[in-house]
């Protein structure tokens, strides 16, 4: 145990003068009026200042679902998604590791890099397009909402804003009420769905581990590159050789394409099967050869509604030279030739040597005047 040291008279004197000593009441109390006068104007202040009790911030609308969840966050990603990517191609999958992801991931970028580059636009597509797990609830609820909630229609409502005015408000965003009683219409079966709808056609391929592959426009060379990476089928879209791509057919790669299946595709708000992806993949030269192709077709269309017009006035044209024609024979028919004509007719000084069945049949007069 150590020695305790002995403190001094110097020492205690040295403590009493460093402790603070309490402050008395007299020091608390404001001695004078205008301390008194500025606090109570103080209080009148903060309470003209006061927010309205229905007061809703501008930047935080009211919502039918907490708006800060991780669901209300991916429904909001995936209704964005949904109207602004034109492609969106549905596999399922089952069970990839995440170094499975990443090989896949790999090659998929390789291959859209390797895409002969026709301008500004080919180069964003090929860095915007990925392929990511969605979640398939929300992404249900997310396809209902795209396609059978319009926000045109919401009514708008009278909020308050900060100075106490009322102003009209209209609140149609993807987790506002009217959004919910839009989805909840169609979920609880009060709303009819057509079954050519969209919905109607992908929301049977809602089942299971999806994954979804994204082009930021509709590019039929991009999406050739990527079945040939995620889907391949010669002849049509061949996987890459091994001398080309070795990457391509390494063993962890090869597992994690065994496991992605293609199910299904919405592109341009339509639903596709493997069929119908494989055609829009195979259209040649782009969206610029089918744009020539229209062109074409628009042409032979005009040149056969050319020809189909002529063609009945040209039939009504040889219909009539035709019976023009068979009138003009028979009435040359009717005239009989003369025969031993020696003289003009009518004329005194030559009278034509013709019977009276000749004279009466005749009905030209001539004269050798005529003739040269």
């Amino acid at each position: 145990m150590p020695p305790r040291l002995r403190c001094t008279a110097s020492a205690r004197g040295l403590t009493a003068a460093v402790k603070p000593s309490r402050p008395s009441a007299a020091l608390l109390r404001p001695s004078t009026p205008a301390v008194t006068s500025a606090a109570r104007q103080y209080a009148t202040v903060s309470r003209g200042l006061s927010l309205p009790d229905d007061y809703v911030p501008p930047t935080k609308p009211p919502t039918a679902r907490p708006g800060e969840t991780r669901k209300a966050q991916l429904l909001r990603t995936y209704t964005s998604l949904l109207r602004t990517t034109p492609v969106v191609l549905l596999f399922q999958h089952n069970n990839l590791t995440a170094e499975e992801w990443i090989a896949v991931r790999r090659e998929l970028k390789a291959a859209l890099d390797a895409v002969p580059a026709t301008g500004d636009a080919s180069a964003d597509i090929a860095s915007k397009a990925k392929i990511q797990v969605v979640r398939t609830s929300i992404f249900d609820v997310a396809m209902k909402l795209v396609e059978f909630f319009d926000p045109s229609k919401v009514e708008p409502t009278s909020a308050p804003t900060a100075t106490g005015k009322r102003v009209k408000v209209t609140y149609n965003h993807d987790l506002s009420k009217a959004a919910w009683k839009a989805v909840k219409s169609v979920t609880m079966g009060e709303t009819k769905i057509p079954e050519t709808s969209t919905y109607a056609q992908l929301s049977a391929l809602m089942v299971g581990p999806v994954a979804a592959f994204t082009l930021p426009a509709v590019s039929p060379q991009h999406l050739a590159a990527a079945l040939s990476i995620l889907a391949p089928s010669p002849p049509q879209f061949p996987a890459p050789t091994r001398k080309k791509n070795p990457g391509y057919h390494e063993p962890i790669t090869q597992s994690a394409l065994q496991k992605l299946l293609l199910i299904g595709a919405r592109i341009e708000d339509k639903a596709f099967d493997m069929e119908g992806v494989k055609w829009v993949g195979g259209i040649e030269n782009g969206l610029d050869g089918l744009r020539a192709q229209l062109v074409h077709m628009l042409q032979s269309a005009g040149m056969g509604l050319t020809s189909t017009l002529e063609g009945a006035g040209k039939a009504l044209w040889l219909t009539m030279e035709s019976r023009r024609t068979v009138l003009e024979e028979e009435q040359n028919a009717q005239v009989p030739t003369p025969v031993g004509l020696t003289g003009c007719f009518p004329c005194a000084r030559h009278p034509p040597q013709l019977n009276a069945a000749q004279q009466r049949n005749t009905s030209f007069l001539w004269c050798e005047g005529d003739f040269p």
